[in-house]
């Protein structure tokens, strides 16, 4: 069971849909890159992969209402046991069934865990009415651990009042762990030489020198370590748009800004 917590815009989500296509056996997808050698099974296993982003958890209902219609599309690959009412049961049942049809052990992912949580701050009884569904829906992983392949939770701050961690008493976190300080952003090795023309089209609309470009890249959106004596890394939200916009700017900051 590991847990990665990472600022908003870092990343998360696309670390999240690449594991699921690994774990999937698309082969296809990683074509060119180092996986394709490294990796000579591509075994394809059940992937369980929850989002719960995208949702305005203010609505009442909203959150039971996610979680059913998910578990309602995983049901109907691996069908539905009409004794199982609860959202967690239900979430054990389906956990069990993938790995008695298919043979392999179950691949779980949920991006960003606590979102529910962290959009109804200010709002104390909704926000108790997500910790305790959450609370029951995620507690049954740790019962169904035998039938686990690999577990990622991701989200940006790690809640101990939401009490999924106590049930996940084996829980690794991996957010300050030296060896994953680059899973997600960039790093000034992976910048050059593959954004380089990018760098270059900047340089040119600013009327700047490559090497200016880059400078005022650095400056600008380098710096994070989460890690100590780690590389530092590049927000990726905000280098991207930049090369893209051909304009440097705070872009980060303006999605959390109001």
């Amino acid at each position: 069971f590991n847990f990665l917590a990472r600022p908003r815009r870092f990343g998360k989500s696309l670390l999240v849909s690449t594991l699921q296509s690994y774990f999937e056996g698309r082969k296809d997808l990683f074509t060119g890159l180092a996986m394709e050698t490294l990796e000579t099974e591509w075994i394809q296993y059940p992937v369980l992969h929850l989002d719960l982003t995208g949702v305005n958890y203010h609505t009442p209902g909203s959150l039971n209402n996610l979680l059913h219609v998910r578990l309602c599309e995983w049901e109907k690959i691996y069908g539905k046991d009409d004794n199982e009412i609860e959202l967690g049961t239900r979430f054990m049942g389906i956990i069990k069934r993938a790995y008695a049809q298919t043979g392999r052990q179950v691949v779980l992912l949920i991006d960003e865990y606590e979102k529910p949580v962290l959009d109804t701050i200010g709002d104390d009884e909704r926000q108790k009415q997500h910790i305790d569904t959450l609370h029951g829906f995620y507690g049954g992983i740790k019962s169904s651990e035998g039938m686990l392949k690999f577990v990622l939770l991701t989200g940006v701050t790690k809640i101990g009042k939401l009490s999924v961690f106590s049930a996940l008493n084996n829980l690794n976190e991996i957010t300050f762990d030296h060896r994953y300080a680059s899973l997600c952003g960039i790093t000034e090795k992976e910048l050059h030489p593959l954004f380089d023309d990018d760098i270059h089209a900047l340089a040119v609309n600013n009327r700047i020198t490559d090497e200016e470009a880059c400078a005022q890249l650095k400056t600008q959106y380098d710096g994070y370590h989460f890690k100590n004596n780690t590389d530092g890394i590049y927000n990726p939200f905000s280098l991207i748009t930049a090369l893209d916009k051909q304009e440097i700017g705070n872009y980060w900051f303006a999605t959390g800004t109001p």
